[in-house]
Order: C-alpha cells, then structure tokens, then sequence
C-alpha cells in the first residue's frame, strides 16, 4: 500500500472526530466512541495488528483516563472548597481591586498565572485551575475555557519543568545515536530555538483571547472591545515571553514558563491597579447579566456568593489555597529537591498489559490531583471551615465530575489504540507516523511551512507536547536532513507546534470542560480555538522557513512575505479597531470627551 493512501487511512479516526464533534457538534460521549471503533477497526483489519495488543492499549488508556478523572476532581474539589469557605468571594473581590475589567482579569489569570502553572506541573494542570478560577470569579465556563485552552500554547513547551523538550525532544532523538554526542547540549539548543519562536508568535495570544472573549462572549459581539486593551495585552505578553526568551537560552528549558509567568505577575499586577496602558476613556468592560447569558455559557457548577462564617477572611488567607498548589508543584517537580524522589517512589504498575509489550503506570503521589486534594483539606483548616459545608465540596464535586467519565473512557483508549498501531503484522509505521509522511511527501521543500502543523496534529491526537515530540523529532530532523536546512530549527517547530496543538486537543478540551461542569460543549470549544491555533501553526511555519531558507533563497523568501502579511494584518486590525466599535460605543466616547 503506497504512502498517500496510508495517509488518508490514517486520517480517518481524526476526521471522524472532525465530523461529529466538531461539524455535528455531538457530545464528546458519543462521538468519540465513533472515533475509537474507527481507531480499532483500521488497527485490526488494515494495520494487521494483534487483538491482544488493541485490547491492551485500550486497557492502558482507561488507567491514564482514570488519572485524567482524578485530576478533575482534585481540581474541582479545590474550586468548591473555596467556595464553600467563602475564600472565593474574597480572591473575587481582591481581583476587583486590581481591575474590575474583564478583559484585564483575563490576561492576569489565564496567560499569567497559568504559565507559572505549566511551568510547575504541565499535563493540563493550568485549565484545571486557572479555568475553575476564573468561573468562581464570575466567568461565563464557556468563556473561561476557551481562555485556558488558548494559553496552552506559549508556554507548554517548557511545561513541568521543561519535560515536552528534555524528555520528548531527547527521547526522540535519542532513537538515532549519530544525530549526536551531546544530546542534551542539542536539546537545549532546540529548546532555545524554539522559545525565540513562541516569543515571536505568542505576543499576540493575550490579546486573542480578550478579543475572543468579547466577540463571542460580551453584549455588543464585538472584537474590537477585546482590541482596545492591545497596549496592555502586549505589555502583559512581553512581561512573559522576554524573561521566558532570555531563560531558555541562558538557564535551560526547565524554568522559562515558570519564571516568565512569575515576572509577568510581579510586573502587570502593579501596573494593572495603576491603570497603565488600560483604556480610560470608556466604562471597564464586563460580561452581560447572567440572566442575558446564552445557556450554552454555563455548566453544572454554580457560584455563589458564601462569606465566611467569621463574615471575613483576609486576602492572604484566602490565596494561600493556590499558594500552596504552585509551591507544592514547583517542590515535587524540581530534581534537585529530595521531594521529586520520595513522590515518584511510590509506582503502581500494569506490566505487559495481556501478555504484550504494553505496560501501563501512574505515580499517585505525583499527580496533580494529589496536591489538590491535600489542599483542600489543608484549605479545611486554615479557612476554619465547618464540617457540613466541607462535606457539600465532596458531594458536588463527584456529581460534577461523573459526565466527564463517558468521554475520557472512549478518547484516550483511542489515542493508545493510534499510537500503537506499528506493531502490526502489515509492517506499516504507526498512523500518526504514516501520516506525516503522507504530508512529507507533498511538501518537499515547503516542509517548514508544514512541520509546526505536524507537531500540532500529534498533540492533538496524544494530548501531549511531550508525547507529540517523542513520537515525531526525529522524523522533524530526518526530514529536515533530507532538504538540506538546518535541522534544528525544524525540530524546534516541531516543539512549537506540539504545544500550540493543546489548545485543540480533544481530552484536555473534555479535562477542561468538566472541571467547570460543560461536558457536552467540546465541539464548540474547538470550532473557536481552532483558529488561533491555525494562526500560531501557520505563523511558527512561516517564521521558521524564513530562518532556514535565508542564506539560500534571501531574506524576501516566502516565510518572510508570510510573516509579514500575516504581521501587516494584526498591525491593521489593531491600527483600525476604533472604526469597528458599535455605533453606541462611539457615541458614548464622544458624550465622554464632549463633558471634559
């Protein structure tokens, strides 16, 4: 069987995800189960590969699945214990204090604090809080989630402690020992190289997510609202992607996230409560009254506004909650801390799932929903909480999390079953890899404008910048190779759009919605973030060509004309945003200019 056609074979499960959950706009819980009979059918029949094995991985996709489930509800548990607490209404208050603007809360949040917490823990453990976060502050869930997914961009190339690059990258490069003897100098490089990338294209993700927020979210359906706040949107990415950049290329890509999320806070928090570079001229922009909300907004969980049983509770108090999270997953992270040890100590393990090569392991202590859990019950004490109220936590954080069970039982099965599909007896490579060639095929020399999308699609079906990396750097680099570019910087696309891949992919978009209560909305997550990752896979490409076929075909190349029109457009757009504010909004700003 020829290339292209394993391609399009190989295709099939992810258009059936396309199909149904996306264009029909199914549940998760029904089309993924569509999309898993497909995985299994092609695994079996064309694939050649043994029953046993496509069992086994499925079996190994239920224990990864069941950890995806306790993460939701360590991090549904924690939303709930504050609120129960009346923490929340404080951090909520407190946020009012620094920006009572959306827009501006938003930023803060999601692109801010949730980079320090893929920085610290990756594996999605930023939607997990960031997302519940920003609903407890009065967020519409859809809003809030299509925040956190799109932030999953920048910074997960150096998430938990720069593992996508350290273990992905190495591991898979690691197949071919005359690449290099140094791998991990290699592999630093590329880390480097690819956060010069992110730092490029990622400027513009805060502001994608404010004008998101406000046209699809806000009463007047308007992007140029979310425009407006472009001074502080870009003030607030480069207070993160600047300290980021310099990390990765002088320390390493264990701490660019992390520490680019941390000096981003230090600096746009001040600034935001002075009101620099936020539009003055115009009310703080909000959400409509919740009764105006389309119901499609909003989940299960519900926010209520409890007080402490005291009537307060101080600021530092109520945020010593998620205090504790980002020490405790900075702690268990770090290697040279004794802490990463004692928690990986403890391993139960799955060997040779029915009989095959298949093994399957978690590491409780290690996960994240560990450290939610103990911070809830730690939040019991210090919150002074009563017994009943912590009891209604638990409750309605199991009801929350039991609609996301369906889904997760049938998409990460799925993801195993493609992923070992190379072991069949018809000697083909695995889907994923069978279908990167198909594109490799096509794309010759444009190979660079494609290998960002390649990364994407493997995040997308893995659910993992690491495992994407693993499964595809050292096809990156071969090709590469064979074009006759510097093969690092493809390698280094191929990390960037592992990341940008997250934001689509279809279990951290089902994680996600169930921690605030949505499952059912995945498709609709999709159909909008699929757009900016088009734009950061199609911006990493048209950078990436320019820089590797410069010395050959001049810096007018098509990467650079690419990159400039797609530049020129943000410029305009920007540039222009006053002209597409409603009709009402103009005449407010005028009214307000005339009474000064």
């Amino acid at each position: 069987m020829n290339t292209g056609m394993l391609a399009l074979l190989s295709l099939l499960p992810i258009v059936a995800v396309g199909i149904f959950l996306v264009g029909l706009r199914w549940p998760a819980s029904r089309a993924m189960p569509i999309s898993y009979i497909v995985a299994v059918l092609l695994a079996l029949f064309v694939w050649k590969v043994p029953g046993a094995v496509v069992a086994a991985a499925s079996v190994n996709g239920l224990v990864v699945a069941a950890t995806l489930l306790y993460i939701i509800f360590g991090a549904i548990l924690l939303l709930n214990t504050l609120q129960e607490s009346g923490g929340l209404k404080t951090i909520r208050q407190g946020f009012v204090d620094i920006s009572p603007d959306r827009r501006i809360q938003v930023i803060i949040i999601a692109w801010l604090f949730g980079a320090f917490i893929e920085g610290s823990a990756g594996f999605g453990t930023p939607a997990a809080v960031a997302v519940p976060l920003l609903v407890g502050l009065g967020f519409p869930a859809m809003a809030a989630v299509i925040a956190g997914m799109v932030i999953q961009s920048t910074p997960v190339s150096f998430g938990a402690v720069g593992t996508p690059i350290l273990v992905g990258v190495q591991t898979g490069l690691s197949a071919d020992a005359s690449i290099s003897s140094n791998f991990l100098s290699m592999v630093t490089m590329i880390g480097g190289r690819a956060a010069i990338l992110h730092a490029v294209v990622g400027t513009l993700i805060p502001l994608f997510v404010v004008a998101f927020m406000t046209r699809f979210f806000g009463e007047n359906k308007s992007f140029s609202e979310g425009i407006r706040v472009w001074k502080f949107a870009l003030f607030a990415a480069f207070a993160m992607t600047i300290p980021y950049t310099i990390v990765a290329n002088l320390l390493g890509p264990e701490f660019p996230s992390m520490i680019g999320g941390l000096v981003g806070l230090a600096i746009v928090v001040p600034a935001a409560k002075k009101g620099f570079l936020i539009p003055k001229e115009e009310k703080h922009w909000d959400f409509p009254e919740a009764s105006k909300w389309d119901p499609s907004w909003t989940g299960r969980i519900e926010i209520k506004d409890i007080a402490h049983q005291s009537g307060r509770i101080s600021m530092v108090r109520a945020w010593m909650p998620y205090i504790l999270v980002g020490a405790f997953l900075v702690l268990t992270r770090l290697k040279s801390l004794p802490v990463l040890d004692w928690v990986q100590s403890w391993t139960v393990t799955f060997p040779n799932l029915l009989g095959t090569d298949i093994s399957s392991s978690f590491q409780p202590l290690y996960l994240p929903g560990t450290i939610f859990v103990l911070v809830s019950l730690i939040t019991f004490f210090i919150h002074q909480m009563n017994g009943s109220a912590y009891k209604k936590a638990w409750a309605h954080s199991g009801k929350t999390m039991i609609p996301a069970s369906a889904a997760l039982l049938f998409t990460v099965p799925m993801v195993q079953v493609f992923l070992n599909s190379g072991s069949g007896a018809a000697g083909f490579g695995s889907m994923p890899i069978e279908l990167a060639n198909g594109v490799a095929g096509l794309a010759g020399d444009y190979w660079p404008l494609m290998s960002s999308f390649v990364g994407g699609l493997g995040a997308f079906i893995a659910g993992s910048n690491t495992i994407s990396n693993m499964m595809f750097s050292l096809f990156q680099y071969d090709v590469g190779s064979q074009i006759g570019v510097d093969a690092s910087w493809i390698v280094a696309l191929q990390a960037v759009g592992g990341a940008a891949g997250n934001m689509i992919c279809v279990h951290n978009v089902v994680a996600a919605c169930a921690v605030v209560g949505l499952v059912g909305k995945e498709g609709d997550i999709i159909r909008k973030t699929i757009f900016p990752f088009l734009y950061y896979a199609a911006s990493a490409g048209a950078l990436g060509y320019s820089i590797v076929w410069t010395a050959e075909k001049g810096v007018f190349n098509l990467g650079s004309v690419l990159a400039a029109i797609i530049t020129t457009a943000a410029v305009y757009v920007i540039a222009t945003n006053h002209k597409r504010l409603p009709d009402s909004r103009l005449r407010n700003q005028k009214n307000v200019r005339a009474a000064k």
